[in-house]
Formats: structure tokens, C-alpha cells, sequence
């Protein structure tokens, strides 16, 4: 059975499809049978490639990003995916806010999957320090990748 997981940062194009692209090649390379999506709580950047910086970071270590385009997270959401990760807390919150009465989706900060140091993956867009998210996003994807695992399958 496969596991729908959307990952939520605020814009959609640095955080979450950094996520998006590294959690989907570590699952593709285990095995884990999964569909992978990224969206942000803000639509400004729908349709737009993630930031030249995360690509160019990701790529470096093998990871492919250039196919994912923003999109918006909508309460719709709730529905298509399992499970839904965000990387901060003010995404988690937002998250809550659109959250329709009868969803049951988890919701969950991303860096809880890891023992990081960080409970938030921090916003690289003005600050830079994307080889850092791009560490915290692997540590956690790993630990994602675990957590699933220990998952019992329906």
C-alpha cells in the first residue's frame, strides 16, 4: 500500500521541495513504496521551480529537484495524503487553521523524525545556509523513512 506524504513550508520553493525531492530518491532507494508531494501554506510561487539555490545544493548531492513546481496547500490536502509534514511551526499552525473538522490527518514537524539538535527546519531564502537545511532535511528523512518502516501495513 502506498503512502501519501505531503511536505509544507511557506512557499513551496525552498524547504518543502528540498524535502519532497530528497525524501522520494532516499524511499525510491530503499524500496518504500511511496507518492511524494510538497506544497506552502502561501500561494505566491505556485507554478514556479524551486529556488536556484536549493536545486544547485541538492544537485550536488545527487538529488534532482528540477521537475517539482509549487503548488498551495489546501484543506483538500487532508484527503489525498496520509501524512502531512511541515517544517516549522507556523506551517503546523496554518496547517491546523485550514483543517476540515472531519480530517484525522496527521500533522507532524519534519525534524521530529531526527535527533537534530533543530525542532524546526529554518528558512534558507534570506539567510542562505541551504547545505544545512539540506543536512537537517536528510537527517529527518532518514528518520521518516525508519518511522515508516516500523509502520504495521494494512
Amino acid at each position: 500500500m502506498t503512502t501519501r506524504i505531503l511536505f509544507v513550508c511557506l512557499g513551496n520553493i525552498c524547504r518543502s521541495p528540498t524535502a519532497h525531492g530528497v525524501f522520494a530518491h532516499l524511499a525510491a532507494q530503499a524500496g518504500v513504496d511511496v507518492h511524494v508531494e510538497s506544497a506552502g501554506t502561501g500561494g505566491w510561487h505556485v507554478g514556479d521551480p524551486p529556488d536556484t539555490r536549493a536545486i544547485q545544493e541538492a544537485a550536488a548531492r545527487g538529488y534532482d529537484l528540477t521537475a517539482i513546481r509549487a503548488q498551495q496547500v489546501g484543506p483538500a490536502d487532508f484527503a489525498r495524503f496520509d501524512l502531512i509534514v511541515a517544517m516549522d511551526r507556523a506551517n503546523v499552525a496554518a496547517l491546523e487553521r485550514m483543517r476540515p473538522m472531519t480530517s484525522e490527518t496527521p500533522v507532524e514537524l519534519f525534524l521530529s523524525f531526527a535527533e537534530t539538535g533543530y525542532d524546526e527546519v529554518p528558512d534558507p531564502y534570506y539567510e542562505g545556509s541551504f547545505d544545512m537545511v539540506l543536512d537537517l532535511i536528510e537527517a529527518a528523512s532518514h528518520g521518516l523513512l525508519r518511522h515508516l518502516s516500523d509502520q504495521p501495513r494494512a
